[in-house]
């Protein structure tokens, strides 16, 4: 709990130096922090005067968490959610920084969109929204977008995707790939044959699509463009990240390629490392995603492949539709879930709770990773004197029952609507300024 009593006003608590009072520092020991300025100016035991005590006993303190795979849907499809709402999802989940993805109308494939995104973000202020910019024109996979100039832009983007198509021309990329080197760039590939997954495929090929009667889209479709990028990627010396991944086909092409020290980094969902193909049984299209959900055998191999950093981080893929888009026959729903607000907690279920990660780890997975990867220099740093007081407090014993009436986002289609998980995001902090307190988003 917030003791605000040393405040004056909703104006100078915004502003105010906070004490966080026994927080495990991300797993490391219990220990206070000092907030000045917008940076982490003491650590130990302290005493403070005029400071706004935020009361961590039995929580943990993680760096803010950075999500490298948003969807915001601004501009052009305000109707499913707006930079300010996922915005506001992001701090209630304990995010401080959200890399937007350019399949937005227009999509981000010039210096002056990268540019608005990034202003529109900044207006908003409750979370670091840096723009994705598209690897190709209007991400229609033939032409490179303006790479050169959104790298040389207000936006400084670094990672390029064109995020529900995937770059399957192979000429293509390597010129994507060879491209971005000057600047220090990646690509963040969807990975899709089309040709072995089409725009229909909507469930795991296999028993089950079969007998529900609903198009394949089979695990070597995502293989066969995760293995010729990683070839790619060592011929040209770049760097390619890999969205998304789902499938244990996938995990083991990653090994043999980081093996091989190749520039390759990859992905989770936290819907890939909980759910599983069955959900489909109902054909309840809240579930329609791409990739599609896979089986159980998916799923185990892709929570040892996090645990053991074959895969690089979690990223939420947070695709909010409005209803009229999701609320449709299966087939024909549109694709994507809500993940923001719930994705630290589906990782304390399934990781930490079950013993495959301890929270330093998880802090490296979800915050000080992507951040490197995404070259966000002021994230995803350690609760340490001097650094950015970007970081969110987390209660690991809370078990929550998720309530999709509550999102802050403009959509509902919440995969974890009923489901129980654990731990609670209390507070978040960006650059010393609370985003969230007491559990409650600070607008």
């Amino acid at each position: 709990m917030t003791d605000n009593t040393n405040a004056k006003g909703a104006s100078d608590a915004m502003a105010a130096t906070y004490l966080i009072k026994g927080a495990d520092l991300a797993g490391a020991g219990a220990g206070d922090l000092l907030v000045q300025d917008g940076v982490i100016t003491r650590a130990g035991s302290i005493t403070a005067k005029d400071a706004v005590v935020v009361d961590a006993d039995g929580l943990v303190a993680l760096p803010g968490l950075v999500d490298l795979h948003t969807h915001l849907r601004e501009p052009g499809r305000e109707d499913a959610e707006t930079i300010a709402t996922g915005s506001a999802a992001a701090a209630a989940g304990g995010f401080t920084a959200v890399l937007a993805m350019a399949n937005t109308n227009p999509v981000t494939d010039t210096a002056e969109a990268a540019e608005r995104i990034l202003d529109l973000g900044r207006r908003c202020g409750l979370v670091d929204v840096q723009p994705v910019g598209a690897v190709t024109k209007s991400l229609g996979g033939e032409e490179l977008a303006e790479l050169g100039l959104m790298a040389r832009s207000r936006a400084r983007v670094r990672v390029f995707s064109d995020d529900g198509r995937c770059v399957h021309d192979a000429r293509l990329m390597r010129r994507a790939l060879e491209y971005i080197k000057a600047f220090g760039g990646v690509i963040s590939q969807h990975s899709q044959d089309p040709r072995l997954a089409d725009g229909n495929a909507c469930c795991h090929e296999g028993e089950l699509s079969g007998r529900l009667g609903l198009p394949g889209w089979p695990g070597v479709a995502e293989e066969v463009i995760v293995a010729r990028d990683v070839m790619l990627a060592r011929h040209t010396n770049s760097r390619v990240h890999v969205a998304h991944v789902s499938t244990a086909g996938s995990v083991e092409v990653l090994r043999w390629a980081k093996a091989q020290g190749i520039a390759v980094t990859a992905e989770v969902t936290p819907h890939h490392l909980l759910l599983t193909t069955e959900r489909l049984a109902t054909y309840d299209p809240t579930f329609k995603v791409n990739p599609p959900l896979r089986p159980q055998e998916d799923v185990i191999e892709l929570r040892k492949a996090l645990a053991d950093g074959t895969i690089d981080a979690v990223a939420t893929d947070h695709a909010p539709h409005a209803r009229h888009d999701k609320q449709h026959a299966f087939a024909e729903a549109a694709f994507g879930m809500l993940g923001l607000e719930q994705a630290l907690q589906v990782v304390a279920t399934v990781m930490v709770h079950e013993g495959l990660m301890t929270w330093a780890q998880v802090a490296a997975a979800m915050s000080a990773t992507p951040a490197r990867i995404a070259g966000l220099a002021g994230h995803g740093r350690p609760l340490a004197v001097g650094e950015p007081a970007n970081l969110t407090l987390v209660d690991p014993a809370a078990i929550v029952t998720v309530d999709a009436g509550r999102s802050h986002s403009l959509s509902r289609n919440n995969p974890w609507h009923g489901e129980t998980l654990r731990g609670q995001v209390h507070a978040t902090f960006l650059r010393g300024r609370p985003t969230l307190l007491d559990q409650e988003v600070q607008v």
